[in-house]
């Protein structure tokens, strides 16, 4: 093979054909369409690069320009969206999905987002989330699962796959082994689940055997430790993980992607490039790096996987192996052309079917409408919600819990309707305050919940939405009015 100033050429492009890499603004800088030449194996975009469905179209299209590259992104419907981030998803996410417990439902809306995706030169989602959320206090997942029984999420997440591949977008099965058992957010720490191999087979695995089953093109890494499976290790980095139980175990046969790399939980333990290495050797086939990493970055990581080649850490051969998986799927992807308008639609439908009422709602008298903030998390990033926008009439307060007056709140809403808006206030006592106080005021009052409804005051109505996409929140306010 030719060489210059040493390198193997046909090393170094199978080195930067694992990567998946990221950049910032609408349109495709240099550097990417040279890497993209060079054998990238392709990009993950974010909000950041999304303004609009024609300018995504062109953006994906130069980005082919320059190469064949897998073109992925994290679009699960829900709080988690890149295509609606301005605006927020016309999609109810995996909560409300589960709720309503029509796999039917769960495949056709899938099937809407994909046409989306496609029509928009996407080829990889990075869905369905597959966990199992046993802990209802988990600051990752939440409402981005179908539930907590594993049983519901595996039927729906083979739906969601059924859907996704029906239009030739190639679904992203996550996170593997299971991120749903935890307390810890893996974008700041490793987090752990310790529980025995016979739960982890019961519980954690259940969906992804059906993701399997389903025909699931891709699944993707947990930053997670077990320590019955992978000690201290993080399953990204741990080839008992993803060779031994995914691959031999499991007999998944598609491609392992690892979660992002830049995230506290790999680049705070082993660092970025180490941690790449680490990841091909355990078993990865594509990495996706995150939005944080450079130019620089992705040439720094390329040079430490041929040097890992060098060096025996990283057998040859295994990236010969991720190079035909990764040829694979990309023989797998296909076109279609989806119906406009056809996600949101069908968004509406499940997004009315999941909303639940409890109690009675009195007519809206020159309504107040107190949104209890609650910061993103760091996977969804700042994606609107709340009812304002769709209450014209009303006055829309959105107050911190900890620093808000609910005396001050009363006092405004006397003689008018109240309603109070909150999201997973299970996770926050200062929005249990809050909203207790202002229903023990004034029972009359009207609590919509736009997360998981596991907490709920003892008087009000209450509408559940099990999600603040933009559909929860029309199918929330046809109810209150």
């Amino acid at each position: 093979m030719t060489a210059v100033n040493g390198t193997d050429l046909g090393l170094r492009r199978l080195a930067a054909g694992t990567l998946l890499a990221a950049f910032q603004g609408t349109e495709a800088p240099e550097w990417v369409l040279r890497e993209l030449d060079g054998g990238l194996g392709g990009v993950t975009l974010f909000g950041f690069n999304v303004a609009e469905p024609a300018q995504l179209g062109r953006l994906t299209t130069a980005l082919r320009s320059a190469g064949d590259p897998v073109v992925s992104l994290d679009e699960e419907g829900g709080d988690v969206t890149r295509l609606a981030h301005q605006a927020g998803s016309p999609c109810p996410g995996n909560a409300a999905l589960g709720a309503v417990d029509d796999t039917a439902l769960t495949a056709e809306v899938y099937r809407a987002i994909g046409a989306e995706l496609i029509a928009c030169g996407v080829n990889l989602d990075m869905a369905p989330d597959a966990d199992v959320n046993v802990v209802a206090d988990n600051p990752v997942i939440g409402t981005r699962a179908f539930g907590n029984d594993p049983a519901l999420v595996a039927r729906h997440t083979a739906a969601a796959v059924r859907g996704l591949q029906a239009v030739n977008v190639a679904a992203c099965v996550k996170h593997f082994p299971g991120h749903g058992a935890t307390e810890v957010d893996s974008h700041l720490a490793i987090p752990v689940v310790d529980v025995s191999r016979e739960v982890l087979f019961e519980r954690e695995l259940e969906p992804f055997r059906a993701a399997i089953d389903a025909g699931t093109k891709a699944i993707m890494t947990a930053h997670v430790a077990v320590p019955v499976l992978t000690g201290a290790t993080p399953a990204t980095l741990s080839p008992a993980a993803l060779t031994g139980l995914l691959r031999e175990e499991l007999g998944f046969d598609g491609v392992v992607v690892s979660d992002a790399l830049d995230m506290h939980a790999i680049t705070r333990g082993v660092g970025l490039t180490h941690g790449a290495v680490r990841s091909l050797a355990a078993g990865s086939d594509l990495l996706c790096l995150g939005p944080l990493p450079t130019a620089g970055d992705v040439r720094r990581i390329i040079d430490e996987i041929v040097a890992a080649v060098g060096d025996g850490r990283l057998p040859a051969a295994r990236l010969e192996q991720a190079a035909a998986r990764v040829a694979g799927l990309r023989a797998w992807f296909g076109s279609f052309s989806g119906t406009a308008g056809e996600r949101r639609v069908v968004g509406l439908r499940a997004a009315r079917r999941a909303v639940r009422l409890t109690g009675a709602v009195a007519p809206l008298v020159d309504p107040l409408v107190v949104e209890v903030d609650t910061p993103p998390s760091i996977a969804a990033g700042p994606v609107p919600w709340g009812v304002g926008s769709w209450l014209p009439e009303a006055e829309v307060v959105r107050v911190a819990a900890a620093r808000a007056d609910a005396n001050a709140l009363l006092t405004r809403a006397g003689g008018r309707s109240l309603v109070v808006v909150v999201k997973d206030a299970h996770r926050h006592p200062d929005s249990r305050a809050l909203v207790s106080a202002l229903v023990l005021a004034r029972p009359d009052a009207t609590v919509i919940e736009m997360g998981l409804p596991i907490w709920q005051p003892d008087s009000a109505a209450y509408i559940a939405t099990y999600g603040a996409a933009r559909a929860n929140t029309q199918a929330a306010i046809e109810l209150l009015r």
